[in-house]
């Protein structure tokens, strides 16, 4: 998931982890590797004062280093800037149009199934696992924790992204996320790139097994991401192009209104429309 546009909420049960981005603030950013290694020690110390148990501060951030590959990604999203015509052509939009139309049909059962909890159709939910990760054929290669707790030390978006560090921190406690996992540059989860908060908020389980896997379980992936257009405001049967109601929701996705177009094409394609 490219980074994201949320609104953040209070974890029921965990208040320690709700007020620790706060309390973390205290930790000096930096715009360089520099101060990373004295950022990490100070915020381990915050979050184990704001209840973080020791053990998961020692898991979690035992393989953490800076991340250049983290940042040169967040200066560089330049795809975004292109015009829509350029963007689908560069993100290939023709291929996956094709592609999630098959796909539909080969995972029908799944895809009513979300339809009927959540009630988002397949278009938009392909459109997005096709943009994401080529349908699960590529998750991303950096490493998670590091992704994250580099963007949270770095001054642009530390606020941001120190929450996101305190649900990674949540993830790996729990044993939802692993403190080796690889991913997208931002610290993204999974065949549709999850957010760590997005995975606490929105996290489902989509084939039943009673745990919550975005990475192995394309059930449970495309299950969150129909959760999380939900949580922002998707209504049944609503059309979702520009202009339309549930194309709010699909904004809340990516801040980037060419990708929010592409979403709301491709998805049409698949979905007949």
């Amino acid at each position: 998931m490219r980074v994201k546009n949320m609104v953040l909420a209070a974890l029921a049960g965990a208040a320690a982890f709700v007020a620790a981005p706060m309390a973390a603030s205290a930790a000096q950013c930096g715009n360089n590797a520099g101060g990373f290694p004295a950022w990490v020690e100070d915020f381990q110390r915050e979050a184990a004062g704001q209840g973080v148990s020791p053990s998961v501060l020692k898991k979690a951030f035992a393989g953490v280093k800076y991340s250049t590959a983290t940042i040169r990604a967040d200066r560089g999203q330049k795809s975004f800037k292109l015009s829509f015509e350029q963007f689908m052509q560069k993100r290939g939009g023709q291929a996956i149009i094709s592609r999630g139309r098959s796909m539909k049909k080969s995972n029908a059962a799944l895809f009513s199934r979300i339809e009927q909890r959540y009630g988002v159709p397949a278009g938009p939910l392909l459109a997005i696992w096709g943009m994401e990760t080529g349908f699960g054929g590529f998750l991303g290669k950096e490493h998670t924790l590091s992704a994250v707790a580099t963007l949270a030390y770095d001054c642009r978006r530390s606020a941001f992204f120190t929450d996101q560090l305190y649900a990674a921190l949540q993830l790996v406690g729990n044993g939802s996320l692993s403190p080796n996992a690889r991913g997208a540059a931002h610290g993204e989860i999974g065949q549709t790139q999850f957010l760590p908060r997005n995975v606490v908020r929105f996290g489902a389980d989509g084939d039943g097994n009673g745990r919550i896997d975005l990475v192995g379980s394309k059930a449970d992936a495309l299950a969150s991401t129909a959760n999380f257009l939900r949580g922002h405001g998707w209504s049944r049967g609503g059309g979702y192009q520009p202009g339309e109601g549930n194309f709010g929701a699909l904004q809340g996705w990516n801040a980037a209104s060419v990708y929010q177009r592409a979403i709301a094409h491709i998805g049409a394609q698949i979905d007949g429309q």
